[in-house]
């Protein structure tokens, strides 16, 4: 058997379910405005820990009764991820907090940490490391590798939690295992603090932004299927991108809006291969957390403006918004970079302020119980490609530590099934200003990338995460 190119056997050794350490009264609590955007999703994560001298020192089984046990503690505050989803009097999803528990599984793989295909986690990660949520809302799995090594592998109901939101917990989690940590921040579940407003207000622009699913135009009779890679960019060629997206004078693009714009092109040259003289337009979106823009919408005095801030950074839920922008392919591939990086920053512009996400709760207001969806994300295969960049610069990869040292590597992996692409950059575990990049698109724009830009996106391996 090859392993290193993926091909390994994952057996189950043990299943069971984890409940928080007190039981919790049951009771419900109602997704807010902005949960509601969300479908039926779940988002995985995992995180590999090489064999060290701390591992040797504990045998698997002790290490998943350390996280088992930090779990259940982790669960007392964080009671949403014990508890299950369902559809209340009006059809909406509620989430039932009834301390049902997590789904733990055991597992062991023959093969080694070192010997793990991450560029191809389709292969190597997919429907094995990271677990298949069947129940509940959050589910975790801890793999045992020949090597002594071990990967924690979780998946979550993305209606429940952000990304922000889970690694709230994932920290909180490994702090438990850790009682000379600092106090885990408590979550806040205040849903009156994203409440609509009396009258409402709604923005012309979210019109263009979200559909009600009532109106959304037929499926497409086939689909791309999509594959997921995870490259590396470094630090060098995250400033040269910057350079090549700003215009001589003009204020200088963030690296993300410069990576973004970068992407945009490459996608838009692979669709350019095949569109025979059609008017094909490309359409890419941007996640923006709304936290930090609705800190300030609360209360005049000075304290209610510090209380409004306190609760939006510790807010569990989901607090998104996706801008997008949509123009020919063939002037993505023939503008430069400054021209697209600007058009980047123009969409963002629209969502990242407090009455942009005021008004998006508004908007869904005004359409329950029919729910809403981005409309980046509703599109058929002969529209043009279109995906979706979501940031994980604040993926807490240094600090998930259970008590056997840090991960050596982390990601979010997130093959959702839709037509839409999706990409997430995270910072590289280096801890040297490169990222490391999932990507999830079709198999043509991910050759494109790989043929034509090779220079800035690398193919992840072990030889860059051992230098």
């Amino acid at each position: 058997m090859d392993s290193a190119a993926g091909e390994f056997n994952v057996s189950v050794t043990n299943e069971e379910v984890v409940a928080a350490v007190l039981p919790t009264q049951e009771h419900w609590l109602p997704l807010s405005n902005l949960d509601l955007l969300l479908p039926p999703v779940d988002v995985g994560v995992f995180f590999c820990y090489k064999n060290n001298n701390t591992m040797v020192m504990n045998s698997f089984a002790s290490m998943v009764g350390c996280l088992k046990k930090s779990l259940s503690q982790a669960l007392v505050s964080y009671y949403a991820f014990a508890g299950e989803v369902v559809a209340n009097t009006a059809g909406e999803p509620e989430l039932l907090c009834n301390n049902r528990g997590v789904d733990f599984v055991e597992a062991v793989a023959d093969i080694e940490l070192q010997c793990l295909n991450l560029f191809n986690p389709d292969v190597s990660i997919e429907g094995k490391l990271v677990p298949k949520k069947k129940r509940g809302v959050f589910v975790v799995q801890a793999t045992s590798l020949k090597c002594g090594g071990i990967v924690v592998g979780c998946t979550f109901d993305h209606r429940i939690a952000d990304a922000y939101s889970a690694n709230m917990f994932l920290v909180s989690w490994a702090n438990m295992a850790q009682p000379t940590r600092p106090k885990p921040k408590q979550p806040c579940f205040r849903r009156s603090i994203l409440s609509p407003r009396r009258p409402g207000f709604i923005h012309p622009s979210l019109h263009n932004m979200y559909i009600p699913i009532s109106k959304l135009p037929p499926p497409a009779a086939t689909t791309t299927p999509l594959l997921s890679r995870i490259y590396y960019v470094t630090a060098k060629q995250l400033q040269h991108m910057q350079s090549l997206a700003t215009d001589n004078g003009a204020t200088k693009r963030t690296k993300l809006e410069s990576f973004s714009a970068f992407l945009w092109k490459m996608v838009a040259r692979a669709a350019s291969t095949d569109i025979k003289g059609k008017k094909v337009v490309a359409k890419m979106g941007i996640v923006v957390d709304g936290r930090k823009r609705l800190a300030d919408s609360g209360g005049s005095s000075c304290d209610g403006e510090k209380e409004k801030k306190s609760l939006m950074n510790s807010y569990f839920g989901n607090v998104l918004s996706i801008p997008f922008g949509q123009k020919l392919v063939e002037e993505l591939v023939e503008k430069p970079l400054w021209w697209v990086a600007n058009v980047v920053h123009e969409f963002l512009e629209v969502a990242v302020t407090e009455e942009h996400f005021l008004g998006l709760i508004d908007w869904v207001e005004a359409h329950r119980p029919v729910p809403g969806l981005a409309k980046i994300y509703c599109h058929g295969a002969e529209e043009g490609p279109a995906f979706v960049i979501s940031s994980g610069q604040r993926f807490p990869e240094e600090k998930v530590d259970f008590g056997w040292g840090k991960a050596v590597f982390g990601s979010y992996h997130f093959p959702w099934g839709g037509n839409a692409g999706y990409v997430m950059p995270m910072p590289s575990p280096l801890v040297n200003g490169d990222w490391v990049v999932y990507m999830h698109l079709v198999k043509e724009q991910l050759h494109t990338i790989e043929s034509e830009a090779s220079h800035f996106f690398m193919p992840l391996t072990w030889e860059y995460l051992n230098q």
